[in-house]
C-alpha cells in the first residue's frame, strides 16, 4: 500500500506543479481572444461569445514589421543553437578525449561562464561589437548568445562523451577512421539526447531575451520579437490586445521545439540517472 500511495503523492505534486507552470501561459492565450474590457473585468474567465474579440491578432498580423521580427528571432535562435551545439560538442570532445597541459584548468575556466552572468560584461560587449561594426546586426546577437551558452553546453556534453566506451573510439581508429570521422559519424550520433537537451536549454533564454536585442540591435529592422512587442507598450496607453496576441504567437516556436525533441530531451535528462 505504501508504494501506490507514494506514487500517487508524487504524481499529485507533479500535476500541481504542472498546473502552476501552465497557468500563466493559459491566462495569456485565453485573454488574447477577449475584448479589452473583459481582460480587466474577468481576467480568469475563458472567452465567451459575448466578449470574444480577435482584434489583437488582427493588429499584430496587420503590422508589416512584426513578421520580420519573428523571422529575426528565428534566425538568431537557430544560429545560436547551431553554433552552440557545434562548438560545444567539439570543445567537449577535445577536453574529454585528449589529455594535454592545463586541460583541467581550461575546463574550470570554461565552467566559470556558468556561474558568472554574461550581462556583467555588457559594456565590454557593446564596445567590442561597435569596434567590429556589428551594431544592429543579427550576427552580433548570434555571437553573444553562442558565447553565453557554450559553458553549459560543454559541461553537459562532456559528461555524455565521457560515458562512451573508449574501446569504441579505439576500434574506429584501428579501422583507419580519422578524428573528424570519429567525431562526426560516431560521437555526435551517440550524444543526440544530450544535444537535444542543450538545444532546448539554449533556445528558451535566447528566444525570450530582451536585454541584448535592446543593447545590440534596437533599430534598423533587426529587432527580435521580444523587442518588437514593446511597440504596443506606451507610457500612457498600452494595447493589451496586441501585446497578449503577440506573446501568444511567440509561444508557438518553443512548443514546437519541445514537441519535436521531447523524447530526446527526456532521454538526455534521465540518461545516467541509473546504471
Amino acid at each position: 500500500m505504501r508504494k501506490p500511495l507514494s506514487a500517487f503523492a508524487v504524481h499529485a505534486i507533479l500535476g500541481l506543479y504542472t498546473l502552476l507552470a501552465l497557468f500563466p501561459i493559459v491566462l495569456v492565450v485565453m485573454n488574447s481572444f477577449k475584448a479589452k474590457r473583459a481582460i480587466f473585468n474577468t481576467p480568469l474567465r475563458p472567452p465567451t461569445p459575448s466578449n470574444f474579440d480577435p482584434i489583437g491578432y488582427a493588429r499584430v498580423f496587420d503590422d508589416s514589421a512584426l513578421p520580420f521580427y519573428y523571422l529575426n528571432s528565428i534566425t538568431v535562435t537557430a544560429g545560436a543553437i547551431f553554433f552552440t551545439l557545434l562548438f560545444g560538442a567539439m570543445a567537449a570532445w577535445a577536453l574529454t578525449e585528449y589529455k594535454f597541459r592545463f586541460n583541467t584548468l581550461l575546463a574550470l575556466f570554461l565552467s566559470i561562464g556558468i556561474m558568472v552572468p554574461i550581462r556583467l560584461g555588457s559594456v565590454a560587449i557593446i564596445q567590442l561589437v561597435a569596434e567590429l561594426n556589428l551594431i544592429n546586426t543579427l550576427t552580433a546577437l548570434i555571437l553573444v548568445y553562442t558565447a553565453q551558452n557554450l559553458p553549459l553546453a560543454i559541461f553537459i556534453l562532456s559528461e555524455f562523451i565521457a560515458q562512451i566506451p573508449k574501446d569504441l573510439r579505439e576500434a574506429a581508429r584501428c579501422d583507419g577512421l580519422t578524428e573528424y570521422n570519429i567525431f562526426f559519424h560516431i560521437i555526435l550520433p551517440l550524444i543526440r539526447p544530450a544535444m537535444a537537451t542543450v538545444a532546448v536549454f539554449t533556445m528558451i533564454p535566447v528566444w525570450n531575451d530582451l536585454w541584448f536585442p535592446l543593447l545590440l540591435a534596437p533599430a534598423g529592422g533587426k529587432q527580435t520579437i521580444t523587442l518588437g512587442v514593446q511597440q504596443f507598450l506606451g507610457q500612457y496607453i498600452t494595447d493589451w490586445n496586441a501585446v497578449l496576441a503577440a506573446l501568444s504567437a511567440a509561444i508557438v516556436p518553443v512548443l514546437l521545439l519541445y514537441v519535436i525533441f521531447s523524447r530526446q530531451l527526456i532521454r538526455g535528462l534521465t540518461s545516467g540517472a541509473v546504471k
